[in-house]
């Protein structure tokens, strides 16, 4: 079975966009190149990647860019700074922070 990822970029204004692809090196490549006119990245470039998660079937690749598409922001970077614990605490506060 061929290899799965799901991604996160950060744009060049600090939004963040995450998608899932069967070949990152030539996902990125469009998004870099803005091949897209109607892609969220195209008007964002230049464009980061800050996140990569390999995955073996295409559909569980899927089922985690959804997943973590409905994330808020603070969990997103919890997820890219490999900080498990703060992703369990802000899952556990449905993703706001306690003061």
């Amino acid at each position: 079975m061929q290899s799965s990822w799901v991604y996160i970029l950060e744009c060049f204004e600090g939004t963040f966009y995450t998608g899932s692809t069967n070949d990152l090196e030539r996902r990125l490549a469009e998004h870099r190149e803005g091949l897209e006119r109607t892609a969220f990245t195209f008007t964002r470039r230049p464009i980061k990647l800050v996140f990569a998660y390999e995955l073996i079937d295409i559909r569980e690749a899927y089922e985690l860019e959804y997943q973590i598409k409905g994330w808020s922001r603070a969990k997103k970077i919890a997820l890219m700074n490999g900080d498990l614990d703060e992703l369990v605490r802000l899952s556990n506060d449905n993703g706001t922070k306690k003061k």
